[in-house]
């Protein structure tokens, strides 16, 4: 019996082979890729912005770094992470364009909201909605371009997308560095109903209110077909399947933690440079914003236009090649830079090492679609997606914080932030070996989704 028909649910289902089916047209599924790629943008945009606000909130709202941290992990991880897996299920069933336009409006307003927190608890409310909706738009997105283009050709569009992460985190720090120039003078801005409101607070909503807009939008985003014509399984099936593959799963899932952990654990960087070198937080945040977008988009298409060219030459375990090698560039110089004497050799080696976070970003879905079969891929997508960001939004900003408060002190931040990369990379590193022969192990059993058999 095929591995379709093992997870494939009742004896009367349709056949799990895949139909004769055309994918939509190149114009088509590309302006669909730019559509969810803004998408994307504004998500890191809207949940970015208040790693670069912290000082100014710290000081309004009388929080302590460890409160901080939970903000910036914990209260958007709760349901970013656990809202995924039922968000992919409708995903498999239903029209994915309008869960994403209902996701945007959601979180887009939840932003705004946070303009309007006067607490710890009214932020942190407004942050888990954020989180809830986010959690809609990469299941979809990446469901949405698996079925509009082939495998072979798969690489360079998720790299597109995947490139939001560099865009959007380089437009919060530009954007940011601008409301923080503007908070150093003191000035508020009166708000038509809302009165007068800090510049902290003007940033929620000017960041906030825009990605209404961008959600109805997807309300008249043509669906495209899907390529596997059955119905999609149950969360029960999608469990029973990771569950056979536990090794594969694991190891693979490992690498990709250990990259949301460093990522997220960056949020501290712009209190690091203020604290350890005396750098106003505007300063950094415009210079990162620009090294962001330098070399951000740049190194996240450069490895999925590697990926696609070793793929189409056969060799396809490439995603996962280009993964370990981006974790391996980006390990050693976040666990350095932060503990360098000079600010700027210590920014250089983390710009370092944010290339290497972009090459794992950029493969890490290109590396999953392979082993996730269609009929429960949004599900799979949506499972990985809550295991990275409950890793990373859990154990990085959280960690760094309760280590300020309880280990190094507030001043020393820099042990905190280097010390992360070096606890969790490294173990992961030193099994790379191991999880790339599993990896091609299962790529050689077709546990998949393109060599999925009719009975």
């Amino acid at each position: 019996m095929s591995e379709a028909r093992s997870i494939g649910g009742s004896a009367g289902d349709a056949p799990y082979a895949t139909p004769a089916a055309s994918y939509p047209r190149p114009g088509r599924a590309w302006y669909m890729v730019a559509l969810l790629t803004v998408a994307y943008v504004v998500s890191f945009v809207d949940r970015s912005i208040l790693g670069l606000l912290i000082d100014p909130i710290k000081a309004d709202l009388d929080l302590s770094d460890f409160q901080i941290g939970l903000l910036l992990g914990p209260a958007f991880a709760i349901f970013y992470a656990t809202m995924g897996l039922p968000l992919g299920y409708l995903a498999d069933r239903r029209r994915r364009t309008w869960i994403v336009a209902a996701g945007i409006t959601l979180w887009s307003a939840a932003t705004a909201l946070s303009g309007l927190a006067r607490n710890f608890t009214q932020l942190f409310i407004a942050r888990m909605s954020v989180g809830v909706g986010e959690a809609s738009l990469s299941p979809c997105a990446m469901s949405l371009i698996s079925d509009s283009f082939p495998e072979e050709r798969r690489g360079k569009p998720i790299a597109v997308y995947s490139s939001a992460i560099s865009l959007g985190s380089g437009i919060a720090s530009l954007l940011g560095a601008a409301v923080l120039a503007w908070v150093g003078t003191g000035n508020m801005m009166d708000w038509p109903l809302l009165g007068p409101m800090a510049a902290w607070q003007t940033a929620f909503l000017v960041v906030g209110l825009p990605g209404v807009v961008l959600g109805l939008l997807f309300l008249f985003v043509r669906e495209p077909r899907r390529i596997v014509a059955t119905k999609g399984g149950h969360l029960g099936h999608m469990f029973a399947y990771v569950g056979r593959h536990a090794a594969v799963f694991a190891c693979f899932l490992s690498v990709f933690c250990v990259m949301t952990i460093i990522a997220y654990s960056h949020g501290w960087l712009a209190v690091t440079f203020a604290r350890t070198y005396g750098w106003p937080v505007e300063d950094y945040a415009f210079a990162n914003g620009v090294a962001l977008l330098l070399v951000g988009p740049l190194s996240v298409n450069l490895a999925g236009a590697l990926s696609d060219r070793y793929t189409a030459r056969g060799y396809r375990d490439a995603p996962m090649r280009i993964a370990l090698f981006g974790l391996a560039l980006a390990v050693p110089p976040c666990v350095i830079g932060p503990l360098l004497d000079h600010a700027w050799a210590a920014f250089a080696l983390l710009t370092l090492g944010n290339v290497g976070l972009a090459f794992v970003t950029a493969t890490s879905v290109t590396a999953l679609l392979p082993i996730a079969p269609p009929r429960i891929r949004a599900q799979v997508v949506a499972m990985y997606y809550m295991a990275i960001s409950l890793a990373g939004l859990m154990l990085g900003p959280t960690l760094v914080g309760a280590l300020n408060d309880t280990v190094f002190g507030a001043e020393g931040v820099r042990y905190s932030v280097a010390l992360l990369p070096l606890l969790f990379g490294g173990p992961v590193l030193a099994l790379a070996p191991v999880t790339l022969r599993l990896y091609r192990r299962a790529l050689d059993m077709d546990i998949g989704e393109s060599r999925t058999k009719a009975p």
